[in-house]
């Protein structure tokens, strides 16, 4: 199993614990807003790396 699908694993684990344990829409703000922030958070030269990586491993 690859470290990307092992994360992705992680990632769906933590959304069904969120969803027993809160209401849907505050489970749904975790999950969209963390991963936004994180973004949000990253230099303008960071960015365009991660998108250009995202867009190489697209072509593949």
């Amino acid at each position: 199993m690859s470290k990307s699908a092992k994360i992705a694993a992680g990632g769906v684990a933590v959304g069904l614990l969120l969803l027993i344990w809160l209401p849907w829409w505050a489970a749904l703000l975790i999950m969209v807003g963390v991963p936004a922030a994180a973004y949000l958070m990253l230099d303008p030269s960071q960015r365009r790396r991660l998108r250009r990586v995202t867009r190489k491993e697209l072509g593949r």
